[in-house]
């Protein structure tokens, strides 16, 4: 099989490309260029790119560089900057696995004549054809699965997994045995077009306009300001310009046209029922009781699930849940295996 692997320069894609060129596939490296602006941090970086060009050299395979940036800032960034203007949650990394590299990425390999993709996630493929979904990796504490709950069948036909079904520290101990260069790499943690030493608000204060706000109780009564509304995340306790030594207080709504921040006590943050989409399903609509998890690395609770004509899903928790931030996204399992997801509405 010809194999197109994504290596980002990292550890996980690099056993990934390895693994598969020892099952005997006919592999080439790919490294996508999405950024163009500076970055030190995540896999936009320039000594990420030669990694992965060295690694390729070690295992003998082709490595070539695909230039996607402007798709990148098309369908990442200048959402994650719209998101953060009108009081949403972005999710970055979803939207560039959404969009790059199971869409784009997937669509140059069929174009050049490659069977699949591959790529170093932390998650696994489950299931006959027509019906696959993705399923947690095996390592908990590196599982990717909600990242990638957007994948439909027509990706999840043309993709492989390779590392899912292994621990990281199988992952690096093969990448030591094979002396790969980047066997003890650590892990990119931030987002990858956002300097360390710059921060979201620089980023932000070029790209939009960053609007001072008052903090509200539920009376309407003003209790503080802050800086700029756009960077208030529905849930946020800390940073929200209120007095010290009153009773805890978190953001409830965020409402950038009144430039208005609405908190409340903790309880206050309770909610009943959830309201999410569009939702993306690996196959068809699936209702009843269901797992969700509202972040990467977040306890999935048990729901009520019910889809609606519009595309939209409509959660009810078996006991009050804490609301999730506009934006952000909620998925549904069945098990370890994604069903489907999409972003939460206000609530």
């Amino acid at each position: 099989m010809r194999i197109l692997v994504a290596m980002s320069g990292g550890v996980d894609s690099s056993v990934a490309a390895a693994r598969l060129a020892e099952e005997g596939h006919d592999v080439t490296g790919v490294t996508l260029r999405l950024w163009g602006g500076e970055s030190d941090t995540g896999c936009c970086s320039v000594s990420d790119v030669d990694d992965a060009r060295r690694v390729a050299d070690h295992l003998g395979i082709d490595h070539h560089v695909f230039n996607f940036g402007t798709d990148f800032e098309r369908n990442v960034v200048q959402p994650y900057v719209r998101d953060h203007h009108e009081g949403r949650t972005p999710n970055p990394c979803i939207e560039c696995n959404r969009h790059l590299k199971f869409d784009r990425l997937l669509r140059r390999a069929l174009q050049l004549g490659f069977d699949a993709i591959a790529t170093g996630h932390h998650a696994r493929i489950v299931g006959a054809r027509g019906r696959r979904r993705i399923a947690r990796g095996v390592d908990p504490r590196k599982d990717q699965s909600y990242v990638l709950h957007m994948l439909d069948q027509h990706v999840l036909e043309r993709t492989l997994l390779p590392i899912g079904g292994s621990t990281k520290e199988q992952v690096r101990a093969m990448a030591t045995d094979l002396g790969l260069r980047t066997a003890s790499k650590p892990d990119s943690q931030d987002v990858c077009f956002i300097k360390t030493t710059e921060g979201r608000v620089s980023f932000l204060g070029r790209r939009t306009t960053l609007t001072p706000g008052v903090v509200v109780d539920g009376a309407g009564n003003e209790l503080g300001r802050v800086e700029a509304v756009e960077l208030v995340t529905v849930g946020q306790r800390h940073g929200l310009g209120l007095p010290g030594g009153g009773p805890p207080r978190h953001a409830l709504r965020v409402d950038p046209v009144s430039a208005t921040v609405t908190v409340g006590a903790p309880e206050d943050l309770l909610v009943e029922r959830q309201t999410v989409g569009p939702v993306s399903w690996a196959a068809e609509p699936v209702s009843g009781s269901l797992l969700v998890q509202c972040s990467a690395h977040g306890r999935p609770e048990p729901a009520d699930v019910a889809p609606g004509p519009d595309g939209t899903v409509t959660v009810r928790w078996r006991e009050r849940h804490r609301r999730v931030a506009p934006g952000q996204a909620v998925v549904f399992y069945e098990g370890d295996e994604v069903v489907g997801g999409g972003p939460a509405h206000p609530a």
